[in-house]
């Protein structure tokens, strides 16, 4: 059984369009999406990535 962890994001709104996610309780975790939607997408994926490169 896996073990869902979660993780707060914040969202903000850029000037040019879109949106940059930070994961505070994960340092350098950011990444971007075009939708809030998006940005939710590949915040999950920023996570599980930073999350696999700490246990490798």
């Amino acid at each position: 059984m896996m073990r869902s962890l979660n993780y707060r994001i914040i969202l903000r709104r850029e000037p040019e369009g879109g949106y940059t996610v930070t994961v505070p309780m994960l340092p350098g975790c950011v990444t971007f999406g075009e939708t809030i939607e998006e940005a939710i997408t590949m915040a999950r994926e920023a996570i599980e990535l930073y999350l696999e490169d700490l246990s490798s």
